[in-house]
Parts: C-alpha cells; structure tokens; sequence
C-alpha cells in the first residue's frame, strides 16, 4: 500500500503532551496530525491538579482562562498521618499565582485542549504499529493498514511507547505501590471547601481534592498485590479499612463513590538515569509527556509537565520550520531536515534534566511519606512533613515561557 501525502508533523497519541503539542504549534501557524489509537478523547485518571507551571503553560496555548473556570481556586492544604493524635499541618496558598492550585477533570483538560484545534487535527481509532525509515521521512504504519508519511515524528503515546521503543527506551519500571483513584459525585454540594487533605503513613499515601462544588477527586496509593483490580467492590472496601481512622467527612466520600468511577493501576517510573544518556530526540524523532518521563503521582506533575513539553516542543519545531511556514520559502530537503534535526535536539537538552529532577523528587517523597519505619515515620511526621510540602510547590514554579522569542 502506497503511503497517503506527507505530512509535516505527525504527533502519535491524543493525550495532554500530544494535544498540548499540537495547539502550540497551531496558535504558530504549523500543521500537524494527532493520531489517537482510542474512538474519543481519552480521560484515564480522572482528575488532574494543575499548579504554576500549568498555568504558564496554559497562558502560552492561549486556554488558561477557560480551565479556570473548570476548577474551584485551593485555599491551601491539610497534612496529617493516616491514624495518629497528633493535629494537622496546614498550609494556607497566597494569592500570588505562584500558589494558584486547581484541581479539574482531566476530560475537561482534554476538551479544553481538543476544542481549539482546527477540524480533522486528531484521527481517531489510528493505532501506530510500525515505524519505517524512508530518506529524511518516517513512514507510520498503522493497524488499519493505512502507512503515513512524515517530516517529523512525535511519539505522546504514554509509557507503552511505541515511538520511544523505536528511539531505544526501555519500559518503564514497576514501583512497588499501586494507585487506587476515585471521582465523586454530591448533587447538593460535599462541604469539604477549598482545601486538597492529604494523608500518609502506614504503607498508604491518600488525599482528597475539591474540584468543584460538586465534585472530589480521590486517591490511595498501597502496596498490597493480592488485590483483583477488577472487583471494583473489593477495592473500595479496602480503601475503607485504610481510612477507618479518619473523620467522618472523608469517609463518607470514599463509601459514596460508585463503584463505576474506581480504578486500581500500578505505578510506573522511567529510572532517572536511564534519561542522562537516552535518545529523547533522533534524527527527525522524539518523545514527550508520559513515553519520556513516566513518574510516580507523589509531586503532581505528571501532566503539568506534559503542557510543558507541549509548549516547549512547540517552540522549538516552530524555530526550526519558520522559514518554510513563515517566510514560504522552500529550502533544500537536507537542510530543512537539519534544521528540524538540531530543534528536535534543542528540545531535548531542555526537557532532559527538568525531567529527571521530577522523576526523581516524586519518588523520593513517595517514599517518604509510605515509609513503615518507625524512625523513618517519627521524623517525617514531626519534622519533614511541612518541608516536603513546600518541596511540591518548588518544584512547580518553572516558567516554561511563550511559544515564540519574537
């Protein structure tokens, strides 16, 4: 079968890096396809909370007005261990956008991102299964049989990675702990205010998050294997007997939750010194979002880091490709393809260490809080528990910057 017409930009998967990829180089005038193996726009996870980083990121695709009104602005935080006397920590936000927190649902996000693309951006049931080289082009092979040919290849297919296996990634590793997640739904309204309540201790970390009004996002992360992630009624009761010690509010939001938005998965993480000498990019190829820095949910920047690579990936192509979209010139083929090659390797310089530095906090504070140690615990609870809190919120206050120097 004959490939159908090159495209400039190929983007494989319709996630938060990938749609993020996509608007930046939109709002830049670049065209580009998203490829998108699922029917719809998938929303795995629920929720998602979007610190200053996000925001910044956001403010560059041109959407962050319309997320905010997708989420309730957090008040602060209430850091306590799972069954201990001892009282709360809280930490009230400023009103600085610096500490400007929301937590919205993550198919929200999606649409946000979706709705500005032109018509026709995002091929749907468009599963990529072979990657061939052919001259400075990459011919992508799909399921259905159809092969597509492009300039550059961008691979936002989460940690099973289709294009990062083909740049030489291995797959992610297994943290010991598991992730149980929960929406909830209270059609009067759940009184739980403005505040993300975090827990931790005993071999469990969990915390409980206002989106709205109306709606909390949950989780509980664990380290028991015996649990059958499809009985749904099971898990539940196991997170019950996790959190029997807490007040009676939270409870109630983990017992009213339908056992139709519950999902257990595990947890994945790229080892941080795999990424100081991985190919993110290669030739006219390259990873973000999930296929390049898989993390633990410790520091909450899984898909805030995404928008980042979307941003700054977008940038970098757009300096690369100017002349061509810009200026309408048409340059010769090698050097087009150098000037694609040396942005795509811009872009990963960039991303390399901001990324390991996220692996590598996210899993050190997961740790931290999970610990079963009884030294370990004594002095996380009486000393580390506010220091690892304002290490979170460092960690998010990185600009990103627009989409253009000009």
């Amino acid at each position: 079968m004959e490939a159908e017409s090159t495209q400039d930009i190929i983007i494989v998967g319709a996630g938060i890096s990938g749609l993020a990829t996509a608007l930046g180089l939109h709002r830049l005038g670049i065209r580009s396809i998203v490829l998108e193996s699922s029917e719809k726009l998938r929303a795995t996870g629920f929720a998602i909370s979007l610190y200053f980083n996000a925001w910044k990121a956001m403010e560059a695709l041109g959407i962050s007005q319309h997320v905010r009104s997708l989420g309730d602005r957090f008040q602060g935080w209430v850091v306590r261990p799972i069954s201990s006397g001892d009282p709360p920590k809280e930490m009230v936000f400023q009103e600085s956008e610096e500490y400007e927190v929301r937590c919205v649902q993550r198919k929200l996000l999606l649409e946000a991102l979706a709705g500005e693309l032109p018509e026709g951006t995002i091929r749907f049931s468009s599963k990529l299964v072979h990657i061939e080289l052919s001259g400075h082009y990459k011919m992508v092979h799909l399921s259905d049989g159809i092969i597509l040919k492009t300039k550059v290849l961008v691979g936002c297919d989460g940690v099973k990675s289709v294009v990062g296996k083909w740049l030489g990634f291995k797959n992610p590793a297994k943290s010991p702990r598991l992730e149980i997640r929960g929406l909830t739904h209270f059609p009067t309204g759940h009184g739980l205010g403005r505040r993300f309540f975090q827990f931790y201790g005993k071999g469990v970390r969990s915390g409980f998050i206002s989106c709205d009004q109306n709606t909390v996002y949950w989780f509980l992360t664990h380290t028991s294997t015996d649990l059958d992630k499809k009985n749904h009624e099971n898990i539940k009761q196991f997170v019950l007997a996790k959190i029997k010690d807490l007040p009676d509010n939270i409870k109630s939001i983990v017992e009213t939750t339908d056992l139709d938005n519950l999902v257990m998965s595990p947890l994945k993480y790229r080892p941080p010194w795999e990424l100081l000498w991985a190919n993110i990019a290669k030739d006219n190829v390259c990873v973000a979002g999930d296929a390049l820095h898989p993390m633990t949910p410790d520091i909450g920047q899984g898909g805030c880091s995404a928008m980042e690579d979307g941003v700054i990936l977008a940038r970098c192509l757009g300096e690369a490709m100017k002349a061509e979209y810009i200026k309408g010139e048409i340059e010769d083929k090698d050097e087009n393809y150098k000037r694609i090659e040396d942005g795509l390797n811009k872009y990963a310089r960039e991303r390399r260490w901001r990324s390991i530095d996220l692996i590598t906090t996210s899993y050190t504070i997961g740790f931290i809080q999970q610990s079963r140690g009884k030294w370990m615990a004594l002095f996380r609870d009486k000393f580390l528990s506010s220091f690892l809190s304002w290490l979170l919120m460092k960690k998010s206050h990185f600009n990103c910057g627009k989409l253009s120097h000009e």
